[in-house]
């Protein structure tokens, strides 16, 4: 009769330990939880022109205004006229800003860059000098608009790397520099 019940027994600790083994080895039921990123809102892209140092297109966050744009476009030259500006107004995705001077003059949106003569350093419309992206250290490159203290020490480590840059094209080999930023730079840099 011992026998018989460490039988039975045995067996009955062979369906709970069957029954744990079918428990933990199934299936989660229900759907599994995705995690989504967060909803971040689409840049506003705005296009400066006019009495500015550096126009060009300039993203901004939503609910930027137009002192920010002026400020991303290097600030007003002297030949502005600020009074006609409302520099509190918002910023409209696709929206081209217009700095005028103060002749009345529409500004025209011809190149940055003068054909320099061969006397003569090359400059921008502002008449500041262009900089030489083969020579200029961290806290010149980072004057140029979209290049940060980061993106100019990449700068400086891919020319010690691969040696000068052949052509201001060449700076879009620099990790972190595309095709926008170099449309923002590309009239106030030289080789």
């Amino acid at each position: 009769m011992k026998n018989a019940l460490y039988v039975l027994l045995g067996v009955l600790a062979g369906f709970v330990l069957a029954g744990v083994l079918i428990f933990v080895a199934r299936a989660p039921a229900g759907e599994p939880v995705v995690l989504l990123p967060a909803p971040t809102k689409a840049p506003v892209a705005v296009h400066v022109i006019g009495a500015v140092p550096r126009p060009g297109l300039y993203e901004f966050a939503e609910g930027a205004r137009v002192q920010d744009a002026i400020d991303a476009a290097g600030g007003i030259l002297a030949e502005a006229n600020v009074d006609a500006v409302n520099l509190a107004a918002l910023l409209e995705d696709g929206q081209q800003l217009v700095i005028p001077y103060q002749d009345g003059s529409v500004p025209s949106e011809e190149p940055l860059v003068d054909l320099p003569s061969s006397t003569e350093e090359p400059t921008n419309n502002s008449g500041t000098e262009l900089i030489n992206i083969n020579t200029a250290g961290v806290d010149e490159l980072d004057t140029l608009p979209g290049i940060g203290p980061t993106t100019a020490q990449k700068i400086i480590d891919y020319r010690t790397e691969n040696g000068p840059f052949a052509s201001i094209e060449d700076i879009m080999k620099v990790s972190g520099i595309g095709v926008s930023t170099f449309d923002n730079i590309k009239g106030l840099i030289k080789i």
